[in-house]
């Protein structure tokens, strides 16, 4: 694994690390028992202001682990940031859930809950504190995060877009 990160940081491509959110069990009783499937809500980001979401569903752990993987991978996006943290306190919300995101100073860290820490910190954020609202169900604390990443503009974006100087 750590050959293959040299060898794609040398070729200037971006090397992504995954991590596995929530492993979900579904049981679905027949005739001879109970038969299990399972579903995988992954994180994958480069911890440096990219961050994809993932979900797979398989009969076994490690298969729906890999298609969420290569979900996550399709759906990369780029984060605005400012010095390890937000350019300014957001609101993200999905369905019953809702997160708010503020901009914190040097040293303070991820102040978050295990679903949401896991977005933040792949994307890059180094100080951050939240609290979420509503449903903390890890499927919609995860896109929530994402949806109030997505909605953050840097000073120059916001600029460009009012054309006027801030």
């Amino acid at each position: 694994m750590a050959e293959e990160a040299i060898k794609l940081a040398m070729q200037g491509e971006q090397v992504l690390e995954d991590t596995v959110v929530k492993v979900f069990r579904c049981s679905k009783v027949v005739k001879g028992g109970r038969r299990f499937s399972f579903a995988a809500l992954v994180v994958v980001g480069d911890r440096n202001n990219t961050v994809g979401i993932g979900y797979g569903k398989a009969n076994e752990v490690p298969p729906a682990v890999e298609k969420a993987v290569k979900d996550a991978k399709k759906s990369l996006n780029r984060i605005s940031l400012v010095n390890g943290t937000l350019p300014h306190k957001i609101v993200g919300k999905c369905r019953a859930t809702k997160i708010t995101m503020v901009p914190a100073s040097p040293g303070t860290g991820v102040i978050a809950g295990s679903s949401a820490r896991a977005v933040l910190e792949y994307a890059g954020v180094r100080n951050v504190l939240t609290k979420v609202n509503g449903s903390t169900s890890a499927k919609n604390v995860v896109k929530a995060v994402l949806d109030g990443l997505l909605k953050l503009r840097n000073k120059e974006a916001v600029e460009a877009l009012r054309g006027v100087e801030i």
